[in-house]
């Protein structure tokens, strides 16, 4: 057959060709409200090969590429926490996004945190999608949670608004396909996807920065214009750098990231600030995406600062000095903002503890609060030692409960007591878990203590033991030199030999 071709005249215009722009959506809503599950199941729509999702603690977001009417279209999601301490990386996630999309449990309905989620996404005045979830069970009350939004003055379709709201059961892939397809819409209502002059100048937003030991300083960045090419020279807080090396969310290497790709770039001069615009040497000064975020002054393992405020020590009203060790500047900038006034940071850094740090909060009479980092053994045996309290959290609105705590007078809440060690000797299957066999090796092991999973030097995880057995029987703890099984709750990835810390 022979083809056919259209002519086109001299005064006839070309057939308009669209450029999809990928939109970048941030994910808020109650911390137990789904979010995780949500994202799994989208992450299963992905056709890339090979993959096996992408939305980790460390980069924070995500691209799926999947197809609609016979053509690809690709999403980027940034993952925002849920709890209330983390209002302000909400914030950020809202302002570098097209889109946000309200997670709302079909089950319980409006919650603290999604009052809070609410109001992030109407000062930051982008459009949004209220999705409900869980709607796969029985106990799910939709009419009446669209009835407390519009309490919360979210103006929902059907109801007088122009809000979309969506079920969804990711359990069941309910409307998974449809929830991308309307981000999509929602997408092309709020701004045409022709390609301006502007677009091809580079702009890109930090919505993350840290401190690696190895690596140098590292940012997260989601890129909202142009390209980024590794070797480029970028601007960043005023800062020339030039960039070394490029991950994406799924821990590869690439050499080049495009609009509304999330990469980890290395070779920065210096930790940039969180919500930092990052521009080219080469181009012109862009307009801020979004309002700079204070950068947070930051020690480096080299150089450490520290600030005393005017009469510390003679002060009569009692203060706790604390010197703060965090995974990222973001961590350290939502932590920092929520701690109570009278808690004195006298340094704060991203990073591992290091033995100046233990040498310092002795100096100052201080404790030393981690989050999400690793603590290694001599570390923590130079802290016993020169009796200062260290203490690392994965959960920061627990740091911020138990340093509450203390101000009030209950100094026994943070200190941690090591109440065993032991060795995991074997693995048996139990329903749809696993049995860790252990040999206690110090102290004792018993049900519902915390553990610190540790292999080698690194923190592999935190748990509970919720349940204690030798052989078919069920008790309540393992003595030292003593065999027996446990379960933990959440699961950890554990191996033959690796060590069990029980602490309180």
């Amino acid at each position: 057959m022979a083809k056919i071709q259209k002519k086109v005249s001299r005064n006839e215009k070309p057939p308009r060709i669209i450029s999809f722009v990928p939109p970048v959506v941030a994910v808020l809503g109650h911390v137990d409200h789904g979010k995780t599950t949500l994202l799994d199941a989208i992450r299963k729509t992905n056709i890339a090969q090979g993959e096996h999702g992408g939305i980790t603690q460390k980069i924070g977001a995500s691209k799926i590429e999947f197809i609609v009417e016979g053509q690809k279209r690709q999403i980027t999601f940034i993952d925002t926490p849920g709890h209330e301490a983390f209002a302000k990386m909400r914030q950020r996630g809202a302002d570098v996004a097209d889109i946000g999309l309200l997670i709302v449990s079909s089950v319980d309905g409006v919650m603290p945190q999604t009052q809070e989620s609410i109001k992030v996404l109407l000062e930051a005045k982008i459009p949004f999608i209220v999705v409900l979830t869980k709607s796969d069970l029985p106990e799910k009350n939709p009419e009446k949670v669209k009835q407390q939004l519009l309490k919360e003055q979210v103006l929902l379709e059907g109801y007088g608004g122009d809000t979309p709201v969506i079920e969804v059961s990711a359990k069941e892939n309910k409307n998974i396909k449809e929830l991308l397809e309307l981000i999509l819409l929602v997408m092309e209502m709020k701004k045409p996807q022709e390609k301006s002059e502007t677009d091809s100048l580079f702009k890109a937003i930090v919505i993350e920065a840290r401190l690696d030991k190895k690596l140098g300083a590292i940012a997260t960045i989601i890129i909202r214009q142009g390209s980024l090419n590794v070797r480029d020279e970028i601007v960043c807080d005023e800062v020339l750098s030039r960039v070394r090396n490029m991950i994406n969310d799924k821990g590869e290497y690439v050499k080049i990231a495009n609009r509304g790709d999330a990469v980890e770039v290395l070779g920065l001069e210096k930790v940039p600030g969180v919500g930092s615009v990052v521009s080219k040497k080469s181009e012109a000064v862009i307009a801020p995406v979004v309002s700079q975020a204070p950068t947070l002054p930051v020690a480096t393992p080299v150089m450490q600062s520290l600030s005393m405020p005017e009469n510390f020590f003679l002060d009569s009203k009692p203060t706790l000095s604390i010197i703060l060790c965090a995974d990222s500047n973001g961590s350290l900038e939502v932590i920092a903002n929520s701690l109570p006034k009278d808690i004195h940071i006298a340094m704060q850094k991203t990073g591992e503890v290091s033995p100046a740090d233990i040498l310092l909060a002795k100096s100052i009479n201080g404790i030393i609060l981690g989050f999400n980092i690793k603590i290694k053994p001599d570390i923590a045996k130079l802290a016993f030692q020169e009796k200062v309290l260290l203490k690392n959290y994965n959960i920061i609105y627990e740091l911020i409960d138990e340093v509450s705590d203390v101000l009030k007078g209950k100094e026994l809440e943070l200190q941690e007591k090591i109440y065993g060690k032991a060795k995991v000797l074997a693995s048996f299957p139990f329903e749809k878990t696993q049995v860790l066999g252990i040999a206690v090796l110090e102290g004792r092991i018993a049900k519902g203590d915390k553990v610190r999973l540790m292999r080698k030097e690194e923190l592999i995880g935190e748990s509970t033991i919720t349940s204690v057995r030798q052989g078919k029987n069920s008790i309540s703890k393992i003595e030292q030199k003593e065999e027996g099984g446990i379960l933990l709750a959440p699961f950890l990835d554990f191996r033959i030999g690796d060590m069990l810390i029980s602490h309180s």
